[in-house]
């Protein structure tokens, strides 16, 4: 018995040891395999390769993954095209040195495909740390394959991306057409040139440019200026005649990250593993914004994003047609003021770019930039030329033939181009430069003219004015603040009076929850809105000075523009430009008004507000959470752009900070996200909540509030959400639209709504992602349900008409203050 018993323990420690020793391997010999259920584990226990089934797929992959990341998460995989429908896989090392996958039936289901074959003494197939799996000889050290040549949707530190011209191998990445199916989608990414052109990375669908990043310019991608030396991640393009690639490997390697093709999302994006919250977290992501969107604005058109529109010709060119042009439509692009002359053209200097696209250039890397400037005059093909690398004082050429496609302009960080010009354009321009100076100079003599005159009144009233603006600024402060500097021209109350008749009636704009807007006109005739705080108001100095400090730095054309203020006696105003068609309430709410308001208004609206967001969120110098978003907040100049308004309840943040909390709540019932209304939250996904509802009433011409029925007690969001989950979300549009619609933005407009009045402040978009969105078609994901949802039958949309009602539910400001 006791012989018995010492076998058996025996036994169980042998299968043990076997069982441990192989989870342990890293390679295998043509003697041995990997079956279904069986892995490879790489020496330091980083990547695993073995059979998988992706989502909710029952189909069988071999594929690689990080071995300690809770998320699987696969990085390579080899049958993309071929799936096994069973658990009868086996990978081998077959006796022309091949790796090959098979399936039960014996069937090749995938192998390496070395071509003539390649005889080795002794090979070995092995993952390593990097999670490259090589197939090598063990003799030699020879590579005889390695997956890192072969790519599928990621990009690992250490991965080559881009050509090896003496093998002949393009190392190219391609999506998953979803997380069930990993085979390759049509959405591509991958480095581009031709013979001698100037190479660069882009993304398609099909074969149709999506996303271009830029040729390399010796530091980074022309097209990303925001790449640049970090602490995390080195990163190199390497050019020459053997090999065209980019690179990127970790200066910490306590890092996790990849950078992944996604074609739900349409996107390149880079994540980092976050190993105290078991997530994957979005780094970066491109397209980032409109302007990203490959030729946006058609031939030699420039991009520029805080333009209004974003399409502008570049200087010495004009729309080649005007109509489509002002219709936003700019697919047509630009064609140039003065016919070229070759030998007798010159070249204008153009900064900031993003470089056209490279599909038609040259480089060569030893030339200066005056030699590259000759060769380009001495071409009359050649359209412009700059250094090819911007290290030190720059260096190389390249020239570009015909039109120049997908140029942006960015604020700082851009290249340099020096753009072909026409001899009489570029007279023409220093025509007007002169003439620009000879104002200058005469405006200048005239103004030092009156300098005397003014800095003699200056002195003798700068301390009487002083002393008096203290004395009013105290009285409102119980003392404290007085010297605070608002950075702003003061208007006295007697000329503010004067500007609006003495606050007439008839001037009155409208009426807001801190008090009346009156029209004025100045002495010079410019006509301006004075906000005039009511004494009764919630809005004490501290909001009011609020207002101030925020909007005086703020410069977006989506933005309102403030021009003074005034602090005295018991008044507190603000002065504005004038919005001559006031606020987008009066229009979309109106049953006559709204008809003015095609799709085409509406949607360049719903556009510009979100572009002023997202400078408010994350373009501005301090991140600003608005907090009062809504239709009377957002005003109308002539040429109907929107500009946000109204900035009393606004909060800045510091760079680093992502939300904050108050004990004292301000905003709009209706507007207002459930975090925030409950518990005091607030964050940028607090504006994206109230710009999804804004987005539902510009689509549908009916307020959040006001809906009665017997029925049920849904507001417009509970409406939405209905209509969507019955597939009648087009029930939704306003009936005076008619035929004007674009149904593919419209649908896309509610889809996008819905995403930004989730629930979870954490599943709605941002407004850089929604600015995207709105200038794309890219796939978007389906919407969670909402917050503010109330549900008693789930047949009252059927009742929902778009017609405009009255209604006697007026909306409200409030304010809730909570004891601490």
């Amino acid at each position: 018995m006791g012989t018995l018993s010492f076998i058996y323990i025996l036994t169980c420690l042998l299968f043990l040891f076997f069982k441990v020793s192989f989870a342990a391997v890293d390679s295998i010999t043509p003697s041995q395999s990997i079956s279904d259920g069986s892995t490879l584990v790489s020496k330091e226990g980083s990547f695993e390769l073995g059979f998988f089934s992706p989502g909710s797929s029952k189909n069988r992959y071999l594929g690689i993954w990080y071995k300690n990341i809770p998320v699987q998460t696969v990085v390579w995989v080899a049958n993309r095209l071929n799936p096994i429908n069973d658990s009868s896989g086996l990978l081998m090392i077959n006796r022309t040195s091949s790796l090959v996958l098979m399936s039960n039936n014996k069937s090749v289901v995938w192998s390496t495909g070395l071509g003539t074959p390649i005889q080795a003494n002794n090979p070995v197939l092995q993952l390593l740390d990097s999670g490259n799996l090589v197939l090598r000889d063990e003799n030699s050290g020879i590579s005889l394959w390695e997956s890192f040549d072969y790519p599928s949707d990621t990009l690992l530190p250490g991965m080559k991306m881009g050509w090896d011209l003496r093998k002949g191998i393009k190392r190219h990445f391609t999506a998953w057409k979803s997380p069930d199916d990993p085979s390759p989608a049509d959405f591509t990414y991958g480095i581009e040139m031709q013979r001698r052109s100037y190479p660069e990375a882009y993304i398609r669908k099909g074969n149709k440019k999506f996303y271009r990043t830029g040729p390399w310019n010796g530091l980074r991608y022309s097209g990303s200026p925001e790449l640049k030396p970090n602490p995390l991640y080195a990163f190199d393009f390497v050019y020459n005649d053997d090999e065209v690639y980019y690179i990127y490997s970790l200066v910490n390697n306590s890092l996790i990250t990849r950078i992944v093709l996604n074609q739900t999302s349409s996107s390149r994006e880079r994540y980092t593993w976050i190993e105290a919250e078991n997530v994957w977290r979005l780094y970066s992501s491109v397209p980032r914004d409109y302007c990203d969107n490959y030729g946006l604005c058609g031939a030699n058109g420039n991009c520029i994003l805080s333009g209004s529109p974003v399409c502008q010709c570049l200087e010495g060119f004009e729309p080649k047609s005007q109509e489509k042009w002002s219709l936003m439509d700019w697919s047509q692009g630009c064609v140039r003021n003065k016919p070229l002359s070759c030998h007798k053209d010159g070249f204008v200097k153009f900064n900031e770019l993003k470089l056209p696209d490279t599909t038609n250039s040259w480089v060569n890397k030893s030339m200066s930039l005056k030699e590259c400037r000759d060769k380009c005059l001495n071409n009359c093909s050649c359209m412009a030329y700059t250094n090819s690398d911007i290290r030190g004082e720059g260096s190389g050429c390249a020239l570009w033939f015909g039109d120049l496609v997908d140029i942006r302009q960015f604020p700082a960080g851009g290249q340099e181009l020096y753009i072909r010009m026409s001899a009489s354009e570029i007279e023409a321009k220093k025509g007007r430069r002169m003439k620009r100076a000879a104002i200058v100079a005469v405006s200048l003599a005239v103004v030092s003219g009156m300098l005397l005159i003014i800095g003699i009144y200056i002195c003798r009233s700068r301390t009487k004015l002083k002393e008096r603006n203290e004395v009013e600024v105290v009285g409102h402060q119980n003392n404290e603040g007085q010297n605070e500097d608002l950075e702003l021209p003061f208007l006295d109350l007697s000329t503010i009076a004067s500007a609006t008749d003495n606050f007439e009636i008839h001037n009155k704009l409208g009426e807001g929850g801190f008090g009346p807007v009156y029209k004025g006109i100045l002495e010079d005739g410019q006509e301006i809105a004075v906000k005039r705080l009511s004494t009764s108001s919630g809005q004490g100095l501290n909001e009011f000075k609020n207002e101030v400090r925020l909007i005086v730095k703020l410069q977006h054309r989506n933005l309102v523009k403030l021009l003074a203020c005034c602090i005295q006696e018991e008044e507190k105003m603000l002065v504005y430009e004038y919005m001559p068609n006031k606020s987008l309430d009066s229009f979309i709410f109106d049953q006559t008004k709204s008809k003015l308001l095609d799709w085409s208004k509406r949607f360049h609206i719903i556009c510009g507000i979100a572009r002023g967001l997202q400078y408010l969120h994350q373009d501005s110098r301090l991140r600003i959470i608005h907090r009062d978003l809504k239709a009377s907040n957002v005003l109308l100049d002539s040429e109907m752009n929107p500009k946000i308004s109204d900035f009393g309840m606004a909060r800045t943040f510091g760079g680093d900070q992502l939300e904050g909390n108050t004990n004292r709540v301000v905003g709009t019932y209706g507007y207002m996200a459930p975090e925030y209304a409950f518990d005091g939250q607030f964050s940028t996904k607090s504006d994206v909540f109230s710009f999804g509802i804004l987005l539902l009433e510009i689509i549908s011409g009916k307020k959040s509030r006001g809906f009665y029925d017997p029925n049920h007690s849904h507001n417009l969001i509970g409406i939405a959400w209905i209509l969507w989950n019955e597939g009648r979300p087009l029930d939704l549009i306003d009936e005076c639209l008619g035929e004007t619609c674009t149904l593919s933005e419209v649908l896309r407009c509610i889809h996008l709504s819905l995403l930004c009045v989730q629930q979870r402040p954490e599943d709605r978009p941002s407004m850089s992602s929604v600015v995207v969105v709105l200038g794309s078609e890219s796939a978007l994901p389906q919407p969670k349900k909402p917050g503010f949802f109330l549900e008693k039958d789930s047949n009252v949309a059927h009742g929902f008409s778009s017609k405009h009602e009255s209604s006697s539910t007026n909306e409200m400001t409030i304010t809730i203050l909570e004891a601490r």
